[in-house]
């Protein structure tokens, strides 16, 4: 773990250098300070309102045991499994489905779930992906996530600016110690590229552990091997539009909800989906689990006869408890 968090500040480190890079380049030592001030800024911003500004992004609604009972339970049975306090809860009203979590710490922490989740996954495969994100609030990496895509934003939102300067004219003055439009050119090319492997590196390393927590939680790898099929299949085919606005945030989702591809390369925000099912299956073997033993999931076994609302105002029966 402490070889985890060495790592994360060197990222974060990284990340802000860019920024400040790219203020010199605009404004000379000038812009190198006014940077400085404005990344420091950012991750105070970060530190204590991550979660609001990343639900304000995507739209979400905060649910209660009112108005989304099924979800809560589930969050609250696994959060008591995890020894966490009990998060917040959220649904994102997107046909995409996919998950995040996000927080400053596991006292301070939400978890989302978009419409499309819940209605395509059951109850055990739903409960594999809220584990997941248990673990990263467990791991504290959403502090680490939340932070890494405010800073990452702000590196891609600073090089358009830049770019637009360069076309109506900018970056050709030298007079506040720039580098021109050469220095210009080289920034809007290389800093977003860097910004963006920072922050697939933050993604690529957390989300095995992530998951391998994440079924020890809810006690059956299976399901979230099932589930992330599942994702994965649909995420390739439906567009998630707040995500496309916000690209420097798809690392915080389960599933990369900016496009399906999923080559397990420097350029993916999230590993290969088949290479993280082929560890959660060996995960379930050390365990002694195989989908024999009545472990798979069905999209039938999320209804029932109770005709209880589940989610969102949509007639689904009350599930199984996944552990009863």
């Amino acid at each position: 773990m402490p070889l985890n968090y060495a790592k994360t500040a060197m990222l974060l480190a990284l990340l802000t250098g860019i920024f400040l890079v790219l203020g010199a380049l605009v404004g000379g030592k000038t812009g190198l300070i006014f940077a400085f001030f404005i990344a420091l800024a950012m991750n105070a911003f970060s530190l204590w309102k991550s979660d609001s500004v990343v639900l304000h992004m995507f739209n979400a609604q905060e649910v209660t045991d009112a108005t989304a009972p099924e979800l809560v339970r589930i969050v609250r049975d696994l959060a008591r499994r995890a020894d966490l306090p009990m998060p917040r809860v959220y649904i994102m009203h997107n046909p995409q489905p996919n998950a995040f979590a996000t927080g400053r710490s596991p006292s301070h922490a939400a978890v989302c779930a978009s419409t499309g989740l819940l209605e395509t996954l059951d109850p055990r495969e739903l409960s594999g992906v809220i584990a997941h994100e248990l673990s990263h609030i467990k791991n504290r990496d959403t502090l680490t996530m939340a932070v890494a895509a405010t800073i990452g934003g702000a590196v891609s939102m600073f090089a358009q600016y830049m770019q637009f300067g360069m076309i109506f004219g900018g970056g050709r003055d030298n007079d506040r110690g720039g580098l021109g439009i050469i220095g210009t050119l080289a920034a809007i090319i290389i800093a977003p590229m860097a910004a963006g492997l920072v922050q697939m590196a933050i993604s690529r390393s957390r989300e095995y552990q992530a998951d391998r927590m994440g079924a020890t939680i809810c006690g059956n790898p299976l399901w979230l091997a099932s589930a992330l099929r599942k994702i994965d299949g649909l995420a390739r085919r439906i567009p998630n539009e707040e995500a496309e606005a916000v690209p420097a945030a798809a690392h915080m989702f389960i599933i990369n909800p900016l496009n399906g591809h999923g080559v397990d390369n420097l350029f993916s925000t999230h590993p290969n989906v088949e290479n993280r099912i082929a560890a959660l299956e060996a995960q379930a073997h050390e365990m002694g689990i195989s989908s024999s033993t009545g472990s798979e999931s069905t999209a039938a076994g999320s209804r029932g006869t109770s005709g209880e609302v589940w989610i969102g105002g949509q007639n689904y029966t009350k599930p199984p408890s996944p552990w009863g």
